[in-house]
Parts: C-alpha cells; structure tokens; sequence
C-alpha cells in the first residue's frame, strides 16, 4: 500500500490546499493530512478547528475516490511523522520558484535523515498560484471577500473569527 503524507499547517485550509490534496489522492492508496502543531506561527485557528474543516473539506474526496484520507496532528520532525504514518512519500505544493528553494533545502535534509522516503512535488495549478493562507487571512481580516480562494465552510468561518473582535 502507498502512503502518502501531505504536511502543512492548513490555517486555513484553501482551495489551492484542496487542489494539491485531490491530486495527490492519485497518487497513493491512502493519503495522510499532517497537521503541524506550530506554536511558533501563532494560527488563528485552533488545531481541533484546522482538523475538523480538512476532515469536513476531504470527505466527499474520499468518498468520490475511494482513496483513505485521514487527517494527522503532528509536532514532531516530518520525517518522525511520516514514519510514525508509515509514509513512504512525502507531497509538497509548489506555488513558484521561492516555494521550491526552502523545499529544496527541505528534500536534502529529510533524505540525510531517511533516504527511504520520497518527496514529490505537485505544481499549484494556474488558478491557485497566488493562494496563500497568510494572504487568506489578512485579507480576511481587513473585511475583504476571500471566497474565490477558499471554500463556502472555510469562508463562514473566517468571517466568525473576525467577527469575534
């Protein structure tokens, strides 16, 4: 069975998010989410929020598929995680050419760790480049309209985040 893991913060979840998980789902027989617990980045969702929206976001692509999707918390090493998941690739997104050079650096490190492991790359299709979550949210945050970049449920609950304020 291949196992993949695609790992990402996911705060929020996008549909450039979506689009990288719906191809990679063609890929593998069964696709990990890892969900990195970053204290470091300050998400403005919770972790059980960020799990809860790519699970609801996933399971019709499940469904449709027939792929295993299961979404992953993680605050390990992503070599760790995709050990702890028994991934043998590894999926990362590429947006353009500054996403490859820290992905890059990345590769070569996860293989001194475990040259077992692959990692494959996926380019955001035309569409998605531009999405970023942090863009996501600070558009959001400023009271502009996000809903081409994320999906009806995501979009409801960025504007009760910042309605909150």
């Amino acid at each position: 069975m291949r196992v993949g893991l695609y790992p990402g913060t996911f705060d929020p979840i996008t549909l450039g998010h979506l689009d990288i998980i719906r191809r990679a789902a063609t890929l593998v027989d069964k696709l990990v989410i890892g969900v990195a617990i970053n204290r470091d980045k300050g998400p403005l969702f919770h972790l059980e929020e960020r799990v809860a929206l790519i699970e609801a976001e996933c399971a019709t692509l499940a469904e449709q598929t027939g792929i295993e999707i299961i979404v992953h918390p993680f605050e390990n090493l992503l070599i760790d995680c995709a050990r702890d998941v028994g991934a043998q690739i590894i999926v990362r997104g590429l947006r353009a050419v500054a996403d490859f050079e820290y992905e890059y650096q990345m590769v070569g490190m996860n293989r001194q760790l475990d040259d077992t492991i692959e990692t494959v790359f996926l380019m955001a299709e035309a569409a998605h480049q531009p999405i970023a979550s942090k863009l996501v949210k600070e558009i959001a945050r400023l009271g502009g309209d996000v809903s081409k970049f994320v999906t009806p449920r995501v979009n409801s609950e960025l504007l009760k985040q910042f309605s909150k304020g």
